[in-house]
């Protein structure tokens, strides 16, 4: 056995805590020894986009921070109960936190989750903040998961896509690129929340029964971000539901129907009443994800996909990436490790850079300077 580590990831869908304990040899390479997920909390979820989307206290802020590190405490600790672990054998939890806003362009990047609650709790040293060392350097700050990518899929003529609540993309057989390609679920998933009093589309099925708007879709695609050259980074301060609404509301090139229907509107509740609107606009945004990632890919000489992340869970979007691209679309279970669990081995994979004192090759990724340090670490007395 070599040096054991958790990773702990909960993403902008805000739908679970995962769990990785990963073994790491000498040599870097990893063995996905346990993997579980579990609930995030639906009030503290609620407060989380409420700080997001609103104006909230600083009491607030701390609040969340406190109240999320009390809530990865409590599942590190089932999670060791349940597999009949040792907590003395383990080096570190890598501890990704909870991201409220990500913001390169003022050096700025906030996850909250208390580490210091974590460690003392669970008794483990804790890795967290990895993300604003790469920005002191200049860098995005993100995405670090090309990083991990290359550990585990090195081939050549090869994308590795992770969709999450973001979506991003490594390049496999160059020098390592990595970038965020834009919105994963978080377009899908907030549309179904707010109009299908839903959490997210259960393997596309809506989606696959409406219709593309094509001049929506077409307005969509031609949104800044997209057209923006690599490194670059995003999050639920670009791509949220006033993305969408500016792209619904405060254009006048939808088909003439929904247009009409636009305009007589006056308020959110009302577009409950538009069952097939919705659902159309459902399966344009689901269109949108799918032909953004392939975009992307077909930019690069790329002869394959890998998918991973919970968008792999939709179906049909898995089905439009596949169709869309024309070549050979994978998922990472093809390869032996389960989608779901990439990115909270990622975070186990930075606690043991983070304690073994290895600088993250990022910059490649990033924009960075140098290669550095990533992570603060919180040691419990």
């Amino acid at each position: 056995m070599g040096e054991l580590c958790i990773g702990v990831m909960s993403g902008t869908s805000l739908d679970g805590v995962d769990i990785a304990l990963c073994d790491f040899d000498k040599n870097k390479k990893v063995k996905l020894k346990h993997f579980d997920s579990f609930l995030f909390d639906v009030a503290l979820k609620n407060d989380i986009l409420k700080a997001i989307n609103e104006c909230v206290t600083l009491k607030e802020i701390g609040s969340i921070d406190d109240e999320l590190g009390q809530m990865y405490a409590k599942y590190i600790k089932d999670f060791i109960k349940i597999y009949n672990l040792n907590p003395q054998d383990i080096k570190a939890i890598g501890l990704h936190g909870q991201t409220l806003w990500h913001e390169p362009k003022l050096g700025f990047s906030m996850q909250l989750g208390n580490p210091n609650r974590v460690a003392y709790e669970t008794k483990i040293p804790v890795v967290c903040d990895i993300r604003r060392m790469d920005m002191a350097s200049g860098g995005q700050g993100a995405p670090f998961a090309p990083l991990f990518h290359k550990l585990m899929f090195d081939a050549p003529k090869t994308a590795v896509v992770n969709i999450g609540g973001m979506a991003n993309i490594t390049i496999l057989g160059y020098d390592l690129i990595g970038y965020d390609i834009g919105c994963g679920n978080v377009l899908m998933d907030s549309w179904c929340q707010k109009y299908f009093d839903t959490s997210y589309d259960k393997d596309g099925e809506m989606a696959e029964s409406g219709q593309i708007d094509k001049k929506l879709l077409e307005l969509m695609l031609n949104d800044s971000y997209f057209k923006q050259n690599y490194p670059k980074s995003t999050g639920r301060e670009y791509f949220n539901m006033g993305w969408i609404e500016e792209k619904l509301f405060r254009h006048s090139v939808l088909d003439t129907e929904s247009n009409e229907i636009l305009k007589q509107v006056q308020d959110d509740d009302e577009l409950h009443h538009y069952k097939k609107l919705k659902t159309n606009i459902l399966r344009t945004l689901t269109e949108l994800t799918a032909m953004t990632i392939v975009n992307e890919a077909k930019k690069f000489d790329i002869e394959s996909i890998i998918l991973c992340g919970g968008g792999t869970k939709n179906k049909f979007l898995v089905e439009r990436i596949g169709s869309l691209f024309g070549k050979d679309v994978k998922l990472t279970s093809d390869y032996g490790v389960r989608e779901d669990a990439i990115e909270a081995m990622m975070m186990a994979y930075f606690a043991f850079l983070r304690v073994n004192k290895i600088p993250s090759n990022l910059k490649s990724i990033t924009g960075a300077k140098e290669n550095l340090i990533a992570g603060g670490l919180y040691e419990p007395n």
